[in-house]
């Protein structure tokens, strides 16, 4: 049963930043591309960054310039390092696998920035 914990979200005033770390367990991590999704209020679920199990980095346009993925392999983990925050980053993060099929969502971080 692969698990996915997702930590590092809060309160951050426009401008901030934050970096959100997920923990996979019970999967060959290393092997998948994985990534980051956000599910604004009222709106689906979408995908904002993705990295390939080679490194190689893809970003929404929203997010291109701001956020930066990454992962290592040896703790099982992938990042997100959010700068330059704005209101319409708020949100929840979750990661996962970036193709199908995906893995079980996890609870997800909270990220809230205010104006």
């Amino acid at each position: 049963q692969v698990q996915l914990v997702e930590s590092g979200g809060g309160l951050v005033q426009a401008g901030g930043s934050l970096r959100l770390s997920c923990a996979v367990s019970g999967s060959i991590f290393s092997i998948n591309a994985m990534g980051w999704y956000r599910q604004a209020p009222g709106k689906q679920r979408g995908l904002v960054a993705h990295i390939t199990a080679g490194g190689t980095t893809t970003y929404a346009d929203s997010v291109k310039g701001r956020f930066t993925i990454s992962r290592d392999n040896a703790k099982n983990t992938v990042y997100l390092q959010m700068n330059s925050l704005k209101p319409e980053d708020t949100g929840v993060y979750y990661c996962n696998k970036y193709a199908y099929p995906l893995y079980s969502w996890g609870q997800g971080t909270q990220v809230t920035v205010s104006s």
